[in-house]
Formats: C-alpha cells, structure tokens, sequence
C-alpha cells in the first residue's frame, strides 16, 4: 500500500513535510537542473520564493568549455554570485558521467560544493556509488535521480537523502525505462523509506496534487522554469515551446540514453538519420553540431535540440518564478477542495 505523504495548505502556507524539514525550504517545490538554462538569475528566484533553486552545471557559460578547471571555477564564482542574491538553501547539479573525462568534471563539481559549503546536491546521469560518502559525510544533503524501484532501492542503500523519480514524460535525458510517473512514483514510494522527490508532467497546482496522492513528498520542475521570465533559455526557444500543443515532444533515443525533446526540424532529421542506419559516430557528431548550446544559448530553436517535458502543451505563459510558486501553492487549496468533492460521493456509497 501507497504511504500517503500529509500536505495541508493552511492561509496559503504549506506546513512543513519531509523535504522542506531535510532541506530547510519552505514549499516542497524543486528547481531541476537544466543544460545552458537555471543559472543564477532562477536559482536565486526559485529559493527567494521558497522552492529550492539549482544551479546547472553549464548554466551561465557563454561559450562552450572544455577544460575541467575553467569550467568548474566558472561554477565556483556563479555560486558565489548566487550566495549573494539569496540566503536560502540552493543546490548545484553533479551530473556523474560514464567517461573518464565526465567523471573529471564532475569529480571537480563535488570538490566545489564541498569547498563552498553547500548544503545540498543534486546528483544525476550515472551511479549513486561515486560520490555520496564523500558528500554525506561533509553534511552535504544528496538527492539521487533514479528511474527504477532497483535503482531507488540502491540508492537508499549507499545512503541518499531522497530520490528522484523521474517519469516518462519528464524532459531531458533519462534513463531507457518508458516508467510513467503515475506507475514510478508509487513504486518507488512502496519501495524506500526516504523521501521521494517526483518529477515528469509536473507545471502546476493539479500536478503537484497529484505527486502527492502518488506517494511522493515535493515535486521535481524543469520545463515550467525554463518558461520564466528568470530562465537563461533563449527569448526564441521560449517562444517556440510556448506555440507547442497536444503532442509537441518525442522522446530521442541516444547511445546512452533517452532524451525528450520539443519537436522541430532538429528531432525530424536526427529520427530519420536514426531510422535509416546512421552509424553512432554520425549521429553523436550530429547531436554535437546541433546541441542545446545552439538552442538555450544561441537561440536555434528550429534547427537545434530543445530538452523539454510533455508538459510544454500545459505552459501557457511567460512569468516569473515566484508567480509561478505562489500559484502553485495557492491554487493546491482549491484543487484539494475540489478533489475532496469528487471523492464525496464515493466515499458515501462505501
């Protein structure tokens, strides 16, 4: 059986639950990372409004670097920046990787919020057994992004603070599981006895509902926050994922993983390369000339990849980040109430 998390909104406050106490935020809301997008501008909007921002691991980057020690000083200064335009917890993404230089990088991205101070991280892209002891027992809180009940169980097993359960429909990259967030977050919730964090098709007030009666306690929102006035994405990119309806993402297999995208000319050509036999050198070279750097930075937004979740068709406006908090948060009152009405009848017939 389901453990049912309490979320009760009372004057629009949310009492605290298990995330917001672990983590020191005030709503059970959390920022996801996103490539060349959540830089300081949003982490900080995020935090200020009572979510918890994060910082990207690329987000801020003008230009795209190489090297492993410029990169993660730019990471350094951009915390530091980020310190000073709030005082509220925030996190910086540690994408683990699988080749030795991913790992180079982001065995210097751990370093940097070790020498920070940072409270948390938010570990994703590779195994929970490389950096969790390290980061655990310097205080850091870690939350692991995983996409199986196998992968929440390990997690919880080398010591996580909470999981990350990341659906179908969530955007980005992910792992090969097609595990929908209405059968994920349940499963994982039956599974651990930490805190779960559930992310995919997540951009309001029914959503995050919804997370919780799946079983979860906070919500994982990328696509909604990349539609912000804050958001480092592209004025272009914005635009376009703001014209997408119905079924305006497809999910992209790649060597590693999958990643969903908003549909445009880019996904067109790199499925049919894919379909006709492109060798792995070809279309990894493809995916290179065509990355969210020329989309979120340089505003490709037609010819290049945008990362987006299903839920762009829901996203019907630009606003700030802390519109969007106080929205959610004051809009779950009244789809509790409007729950509860439903169920009514239901629960008089038993």
């Amino acid at each position: 059986m389901v453990r049912l998390r309490r979320l009760t909104v009372k004057g629009g406050r949310m009492k605290k639950n298990r995330i917001c106490e672990l983590l020191g935020i005030r709503y059970p809301i959390i920022q996801a990372p996103m490539n060349w997008v959540s830089g300081v501008k949003l982490a900080a909007a995020v935090s200020n409004a009572g979510g918890l921002g994060t910082l990207g691991p690329n987000a801020g980057e003008t230009t795209r670097i190489r090297d492993v020690e410029v990169k993660a000083e730019g990471v350094r200064q951009r915390i530091r920046q980020l310190k000073s335009l709030t005082d509220r917890p925030f996190a910086l993404n540690i994408t683990v990787g699988f080749t030795d230089k991913e790992r180079q990088y982001s065995k210097r991205l751990a370093d940097v919020v070790l020498e920070e101070g940072l409270s948390v991280a938010i570990v994703s892209v590779g195994s929970p057994d490389v950096y969790t002891e390290a980061l655990k027992e310097a205080g850091v809180k870690v939350l692991h992004a995983i996409s199986t009940e196998a992968h929440a169980r390990h997690a919880e097993k080398v010591g996580v603070d909470a999981v990350i359960c990341e659906g179908y429909e969530a955007g980005g990259h992910k792992g090969f599981t097609e595990l929908t967030s209405f059968v994920l977050i349940p499963m994982v919730a039956d599974a651990v006895r930490i805190p779960v964090v559930a992310g995919g098709g997540i951009g309001e007030a029914r959503g995050l509902l919804a997370a919780f009666v799946l079983g979860a306690d906070a919500a994982y929102v990328g696509t909604r926050f990349m539609m912000t006035v804050e958001s480092d994405s592209h004025q272009n990119v914005k635009e376009t994922v703001l014209k997408g309806k119905d079924v305006c993402t497809v999910s992209v297999p790649k060597r590693k993983m999958l990643a969903r995208d908003f549909r445009n000319l880019f996904t067109q050509e790199y499925m049919e390369m894919d379909s006709s036999g492109a060798s792995i050198e070809e279309l990894e070279q493809f995916l290179a000339d065509h990355s969210q750097y020329h989309s979120q930075f340089m505003g490709q937004a037609e010819r290049a990849e945008i990362c987006c979740g299903q839920v762009a068709s829901l996203v019907k406006s630009i606003e700030s980040a802390g519109d969007i908090i106080k929205g959610m948060v004051e809009d779950t009152r009244v789809q509790k109430n409007a729950l509860m009405q439903k169920l009514g009848p239901f629960f008089e017939n038993m």
